[in-house]
């Protein structure tokens, strides 16, 4: 038997997962002028929207009970497309504000 997943649940992965991605570019973005302490707001916001996109996914992983009863189609390979990509820009976007703080206290420190 094949479960139906709603379009609303595909679209709200989709927009979660999109918008934890883009927050945490603009994290980067901020650290990289020398505003790290927004980095890090961000960062929690992006946080938070992956958090929302991955509630969904558990959700998704519930209706199928690992028998295969989603029917998957392009649009939910998309949708955990944009969510596998999401959490990987957070990490990197973690890893990138922590390096940007580290050279602001090594400028500070020699001048």
């Amino acid at each position: 038997m094949s479960v139906k997943i709603s379009e609303t649940q595909l679209m709200s992965l989709i927009t979660s997962a999109g918008m934890a991605r883009s927050i945490a570019m603009e994290a980067i973005a901020s650290a990289r002028q020398g505003e790290v302490d927004a980095a890090i707001h961000l960062l929690k916001e992006a946080n938070e929207a992956a958090k929302e996109a991955h509630a969904i996914q558990t959700e998704l992983i519930g209706m199928d009970e690992g028998e295969g009863k989603l029917h998957v189609t392009i649009v939910l390979v998309h949708a955990q497309d944009h969510l596998m990509n999401a959490m990987l820009c957070i990490d990197l976007a973690k890893e990138l504000v922590e390096l940007y703080k580290l050279l602001g206290e090594r400028n500070d420190v020699s001048k």
